[in-house]
């Protein structure tokens, strides 16, 4: 095992493991490396620090398979690498694709269950105590702009925290075992290829990490940057110190919780009631807080807008939709909490381009075209660009959290939201269609092509729904 001088980067990456106590001494730390450059910093620098820190080291790597040669030539780079370094080397491989389209997912978010599963299962065998991953200041302030941009509360905004403990009964509550530690959140990513250079270490670059179709690609090549340039050129570390600020409010707050929560909280067979009397005479931020940690009791997310209506339910009877088909009502001086009707079922198709696609559940039928745009008479905002074909089309039944941006209007808004302002409602409008390309949903029933999804050139995709044009015709 490589036992050189230790970087000065490294003295700040020991600096951040003690403080927030990330390892202890004995500890031992499969380290996540992927080939990228963040990873294999991380790797180099532990290998620094571990004869400082009594840590016995050894490498993981999950391939995803999403592409081909390339994931493969990765998985071949970590190997060697940890063959060179003197390290135990432990894989797995994953068909992400598939696991994405069979728990309907992006593949962002597939990926991210994989390999969190597969840290979980090393965890559980006990051959390691801790895996460190390579998350950076960089990753932070893409994490928390993304959460914010989406309507995300104080806890959202919190963002990546340096440890996470995995929920395995078979791993708690031992503070030595079973976490997720991230020693490179105080760190930017133009630190760690520096002192890869100054190595010199080579690193893999994943081509996918380029591609502007996926919204994280964006925020970091595309609007982190013009921050920077317009705005504050620390805008990262900013974004990263606002993050600490919240997580340290999330740890008062759920202490304070711990106490005020049984107060005015009872459950009751799978459903709850929150005490309103109780709840009243309590400051707006505590009813807010007291509001989603019943949602959390029941196995639920709520986001503002759900908090807020239930916070305004105002008389005897009246209700609240929550994720999950749950409800909120009144009754007697009590917020219920219970399940509402059976949720009508879920479906998606695959579209291709041209093709028609019988969607029987709602009871339509879409159909998918290439044509020309002014030279077929069509307006290229009717028409989706080019580029969602090559990463697939899949006709689907919206979900909660899905978002839309309509043609002429200033920016996107939930799904959820467009179909009430237009009286849509029950079983109608929990099987309303959405196209999803990759992880965007690109087109919307009755709202048409996603604003920034619209075809820039000659041609363009036409998605039209036969039954309304059939009925629009007669």
């Amino acid at each position: 095992m490589y036992h050189g001088p230790v970087h000065k980067l490294s003295s700040s990456v020991v600096a951040y493991i003690r403080r927030h106590q990330l390892v202890r001494s004995g500890d031992r730390v499969g380290v996540a490396v992927s080939g990228g450059a963040d990873s294999v910093a991380l790797l180099r620098i532990l290998l620094d620090l571990a004869p400082e820190l009594g840590i016995v080291l050894s490498v993981i790597h999950l391939n995803h398979n999403l592409r081909a040669a390339e994931s493969d030539a990765d998985e071949a780079f970590v190997r060697e690498l940890s063959v060179t370094h003197g390290l135990e080397f432990q894989s797995e491989s994953a068909d992400v694709k598939s696991y994405a389209a069979t728990e309907k997912l992006s593949l962002e978010a597939a990926a991210r269950h994989l390999r969190y599963g597969f840290f979980e299962r090393l965890l559980k065998q006990g051959s390691l105590d801790k895996v460190a991953t390579a998350h950076t200041i960089d990753d932070q302030a893409e994490t928390v702009l993304l959460k914010l941009v989406r309507g995300a509360g104080t806890r959202g905004l919190a963002g990546i925290y340096p440890q996470l403990n995995l929920k395995h009964p078979s791993l708690e509550p031992s503070p030595r075992r079973g976490q997720i530690v991230r020693p490179l959140l105080g760190v930017r990513r133009v630190e760690l290829e520096a002192y890869l250079r100054d190595l010199p270490q080579d690193w893999r670059e994943d081509s996918s990490n380029r591609d502007l179709r996926h919204t994280r690609n964006r925020i970091r090549h595309e609007v982190l940057p013009q921050l920077e340039r317009q705005v504050n050129p620390a805008v990262r570390n900013a974004i990263a110190d606002f993050a600490e600020i919240a997580r340290a409010e999330e740890e008062f707050w759920a202490g304070q919780m711990a106490t005020l929560f049984p107060r005015v909280w009872k459950k009751n067979r799978g459903a709850g009631e929150l005490n309103w009397e109780r709840l009243l005479p309590m400051s707006l931020a505590l009813q807010r807080r007291l509001v989603r940690s019943a949602g959390e009791s029941l196995g639920l997310h709520l986001e503002f807008r759900h908090v807020e209506e239930v916070l305004a339910l105002d008389g005897e009877g009246a209700r609240a939709s929550l994720p999950q088909n749950w409800c909120a009502s009144w009754h007697k001086g009590k917020i219920r909490f219970e399940p509402g009707s059976p949720p009508s079922p879920a479906y998606a198709y695959l579209l291709s381009v041209p093709g028609r696609v019988q969607v029987l559940e709602a009871g339509i039928e879409i159909e998918a075209l290439m044509v020309g745009a002014r030279a077929g008479g069509y307006n290229p905002k009717q028409l989706l660009a080019l580029s969602c074909v090559e990463r697939g089309l899949t006709i689907r039944s919206w979900r909660a959290g899905d978002r839309f941006w309509p043609a002429h209007t200033s920016q996107p808004k939930k799904i959820k939201e467009l179909l009430q302002d237009r009286h849509i409602t029950g079983p109608e409008k929990r099987l309303w269609p959405v196209v999803e390309s990759g992880d965007e949903v690109v087109w919307l029933r009755g709202f048409g092509v996603r604003r920034d999804f619209e075809t820039k050139g000659p041609e363009g995709i036409l998605i039209r729904d036969l039954a309304e044009e059939a009925e629009n015709s007669e």
